[in-house]
């Protein structure tokens, strides 16, 4: 697997999940303290996502960070 696989898994579930909680990318960004549009960057792979402002979104989004690995192979 490569990084750029990760940086893919990562962001389809951070909009999994968000599409769960029924937020909008800008309730999100809100909620996070982080921009809409780096949080749509972020979801069309534009830009990866640092660990500081994925710990961010998982707590806004109310989920354990290592949710968003699932699918990445070890």
């Amino acid at each position: 697997m490569k990084a750029d696989d990760v940086i893919l898994i990562v962001a389809k579930n951070i909009v999994r999940y968000r599409k769960a909680k029924k937020l909008s990318q800008a309730s999100l960004a809100k909620d996070s303290g982080l921009h809409r549009a780096y949080i749509g960057q972020i979801e069309r792979c534009e830009k990866s996502v640092g660990i500081r402002n994925l710990y961010k979104i998982a707590v806004a989004l109310e989920i354990d960070i290592k949710k968003f690995f699932d699918g990445v192979d070890h």
